[in-house]
């Protein structure tokens, strides 16, 4: 019998008025103008957002006083169709959970497709992070379909 509780994956799928290239750009060299850094940081303000460009990379932010707050590192590196990240937000919880975006083409513009797993492997509190990201998901990626018109 496997005690192993497996917590479903967080799909969310957007489409964007912009080519491939366009929106891997805008999604990770020009995070910081649409990511929700108010509400979604770790830092009070936030000058910058790092995305490292290979594998290993580390994907950052960085506050108005210089101060690095780590989010993922990355897994896969693959513009503009695909990234995936060892996504733990200060290297907080024992194991990261993934975080995989793949862009395609869709008529003129371009359907980007997150989607979140891992949530069994956390140590604790699985569950109400991947409900919580569930709905943040919708929030951050609302910002980038803004962002993106």
């Amino acid at each position: 019998m496997n005690d192993t509780l497996m917590i479903e994956v967080v799909r969310k799928t957007i489409t964007v008025d912009c080519t491939i290239e366009e929106a891997f750009r805008v999604f990770t060299a020009e995070a910081v103008s649409w990511w929700p850094v108010e509400s979604h940081s770790i830092h009070e303000t936030v000058a910058e957002i790092v995305f490292e460009t290979a594998v290993g990379g580390e994907v950052y932010e960085v506050s108005t006083s210089g101060e690095k707050g780590y989010w993922a590192t990355v897994l896969d590196w693959d513009p503009p169709n695909r990234l995936a990240l060892a996504w733990n937000i200060l290297r907080a919880d024992g194991s990261p959970t993934e975080v995989e975006v793949r862009l395609l083409p869709e008529g003129a513009g371009t359907r980007v497709e997150l989607e979140h797993r891992g949530w069994d492997k956390l140590s604790e509190g699985g569950r109400t992070k991947r409900d919580n990201y569930d709905t943040g998901w919708d929030f951050v990626l609302s910002r980038f379909v803004d962002r993106v018109l």
